[in-house]
């Protein structure tokens, strides 16, 4: 089963075209000649965003993301933040062409069929299909434990009541989408919404439905106990790895069954 693209056509509302237009402005200016191409995910692109309640999702792709200088690119989210107070927030991903096109499963995923291009050439035309199997599923999280482990060392240590909130919300998304992701081969779909995401958990998932429900709560409402919310954290994380390793050595051991099957066939 091939995954086909989240958005199929960009329909950027008239309030949030200016703020993407002066973005992609802003940008090559700033960065001339290095800039390649230019993504936009989540709601901004769809046309479903909500003034102060979506936030701005972009992507840059270079040939040498070490080319983008970050505390340039700051300082053109904080002036456009401050130009348009209706967007809540505002995030650029960097990634290389390489990255895109010698990890289709990782970056090639996340270009080709998450984001949609607003500027340049679409190098996710270049990516080839992506099917749906555990082999996708298990490298789409390679670097899900290392984002986990970071988000929860960040917020064991977070004091400021707005970045706590952040964090939680940030962090209860990303496991609601490391657990969809064990479910890709029973709904064919990568889901950008996080309710139905959340669903499709709980019809297919066989973790604790309780859980799941605390997890998208914590990301509607993240005012809750640190302390109580890393424990259910935990568990969620917990459950997903489990997974993950059964789905790993599921992989291998069919691989090495398939291999021993050719090389008996081969002695005969």
């Amino acid at each position: 089963m091939i995954l086909e693209k989240v958005i199929n056509r960009i329909a950027i509302q008239s309030e949030y075209k200016d703020l993407v237009d002066k973005y992609i402005d802003h940008i090559l200016n700033e960065f001339k000649g290095k800039i390649h191409s230019i993504y936009m995910c989540g709601s901004i692109p769809k046309g479903t965003a909500k003034p102060y309640k979506s936030d701005a999702d972009f992507t840059i792709v270079c040939a040498n993301p070490e080319d983008i200088d970050y505390e340039r690119l700051s300082m053109i989210k904080d002036r456009l933040l401050e130009e348009y107070p209706f967007v809540t927030k505002m995030d650029t991903i960097i990634c290389s062409i390489d990255d895109v096109l010698s990890r289709p499963n990782d970056w090639g995923f996340w270009i080709k069929i998450i984001c949609v291009c607003i500027h340049g050439e679409d190098i996710g035309e270049k990516v080839p299909p992506i099917i749906i199997s555990p082999e996708f599923i298990l490298d789409l999280n390679t670097d899900t434990k290392e984002e986990v482990d970071r988000v929860h060392r960040s917020l064991s240590n977070v004091s400021d009541h707005s970045m706590k909130t952040r964090y939680i919300k940030g962090y209860s998304k990303r496991l609601i989408r490391a657990l969809y992701s064990l479910v890709l081969e029973d709904t064919g779909v990568w889901e950008d919404e996080i309710i139905k995401m959340k669903n499709a958990i709980l019809n297919y998932c066989e973790i604790n439905s309780a859980l799941v429900e605390y997890l998208y709560a914590c990301y509607l409402d993240s005012n809750v106990l640190v302390e109580e919310f890393l424990e259910i954290a935990d568990e969620v994380y917990r459950y997903f790895e489990n997974a993950l390793n059964t789905m790993a050595a599921s992989r291998n051991s069919l691989a090495k069954n398939t291999l021993t099957i050719l090389m008996t066939r081969r002695s005969e």
